[in-house]
């Protein structure tokens, strides 16, 4: 078994409410969806059994300095054949972090007992023109029994009825909801903070575990 990774590296998580702590970062090749605002450069790479992956992991850094190892794509899900024979090898190593898309639940079910943390999009059609609402509350009914928080990308279309969708899914899973302000190309916020304020306090009406995170690696130009 073997898969395509397109890049391992070090940095500090820059997303959700784990922000700032380190990780090592292992960027899988291939995704099922195609968002209009992906910037992730995810379809080259270098094809690794999941013994060579730990092996070259292992050897390169030290894992138990890192908070966790973020599993990143592209969609990790997609190499989920690979991932049931690599993730054994590293778990209790360090904690395992997946970065989702959250839409191939199926995939989720085979590899769950391995995982620590879940950081699961939730697609608005208004920003990414997908229609995946009932794939992700499909997804995190599998998410039981792990730390799981939704990350939600938007821009000035976000339309009432998603805010109510989205509020609902946080109710009904009781996952921490995580507001993501898209980015322009240049790293600036592409609405202003009046409307992200103005967001959040829809938001809250209706669920209150919600925060307003933007993608702070992008402020302080690290990976």
């Amino acid at each position: 078994m073997e898969t395509k990774i397109n890049e391992i590296f070090s940095s500090i998580q820059g997303e959700g409410p784990v922000v700032g702590y380190k990780q090592l970062f292992i960027r899988f090749c291939g995704c099922n969806l195609n968002c209009s605002y992906c910037d992730t450069e995810f379809k080259n790479g270098i094809s690794y059994t999941p013994q060579e992956l730990f092996n070259k992991i292992s050897t390169e850094y030290q894992l138990d300095t890192f908070h966790s190892i973020s599993l990143t794509g592209g969609e990790p899900l997609v190499s989920v054949g690979f991932l049931k024979e690599f993730l054994p090898l590293i778990k209790g190593k360090t904690k395992i972090y997946l970065e989702t898309n959250a839409t191939m639940h199926d995939e989720l079910e085979q590899i769950k007992n391995y995982l620590d943390i879940i950081s699961a999009d939730i697609k608005l059609e208004s920003s990414s023109n997908l229609k995946t609402l009932d794939l992700h509350k499909k997804f995190f009914e599998k998410c039981s029994g792990i730390y799981t928080f939704a990350k939600i990308v938007f821009d000035s279309n976000i339309t009432e009825n998603e805010i109510l969708e989205c509020s609902n899914i946080g109710k009904s899973f009781d996952i921490e909801l995580v507001l993501q302000p898209k980015m322009n190309i240049d790293g600036s916020i592409s609405i202003s903070s009046d409307f992200c304020n103005e967001i959040l306090d829809k938001f809250t009406k209706n669920y209150q575990n919600v925060r307003l995170i933007p993608q702070v690696h992008k402020f302080i130009d690290v990976r």
